[in-house]
């Protein structure tokens, strides 16, 4: 008899496609700080409710790494946000982030939300977790980052967000059918 170990998955929220992205005002993990002003000038942007710990983060790791090196571009930015609790979570602490964002190769800001305010604003509730808002910065997708999960052999494409990363550029309408994300949860406070 094979034992399997039971973690509970946490599913996005779904926040309303057509919603407004909050604003936030965050530091990134080179001390800077970053505002959703700062992407004013691109078509769209991606942003990435994330964690270093999760191993939902961890199995996709690679792959986002590659997603964004293909995707940004004066088009597309991509922000990643952190906003677990780090006291209780060490190793999604900032001197982490920055640990695991040159381990990764992610080449977009990574931020830490330490008030937690910016991931309550999003209605965020997993990682990872991705909404995509147009050049309005009106919510077109929030769904998940393609089908595989760890443990399973589906290999990690981000093939459903990448869809919706191509309709954006083409613009064309994003469909509507969108799976929800899944992951471990945010580490409240």
């Amino acid at each position: 008899m094979s034992r399997t170990a039971h973690v509970t998955l946490t599913p996005s929220n779904m926040t309303e496609l057509g919603s407004k992205a909050p604003d936030f005002r965050l530091p990134d993990i080179d001390g800077s700080l970053v505002s959703l002003a700062d992407f004013e000038s691109h078509k769209g942007l991606l942003v990435i409710f994330m964690c270093n710990h999760c191993p939902y983060v961890k199995h996709i790791r690679r792959a986002l790494a590659e997603f964004a090196d293909r995707n940004m571009s004066p088009d597309l930015a991509i922000v990643g946000i952190n906003s677990n609790d780090a006291t209780a979570y060490p190793a999604d602490s900032p001197e982490k982030m920055t640990e695991e964002s040159k381990e990764a190769g992610y080449g977009f800001p990574y931020l830490y939300d330490e008030s937690q305010d910016v991931a309550k604003a999003y209605h965020a509730a997993c990682t990872p977790e991705f909404f995509l808002y147009d050049e309005r910065r009106v919510l077109i997708y929030r769904g998940q980052f393609d089908d595989s999960r760890p443990g399973q052999d589906t290999p990690v494409t981000g093939s459903d967000l990448q869809a919706a990363v191509d309709a954006l550029r083409e613009d064309r309408e994003v469909s509507r059918k969108q799976i929800p994300s899944v992951g471990c949860s945010i580490k409240w406070r």
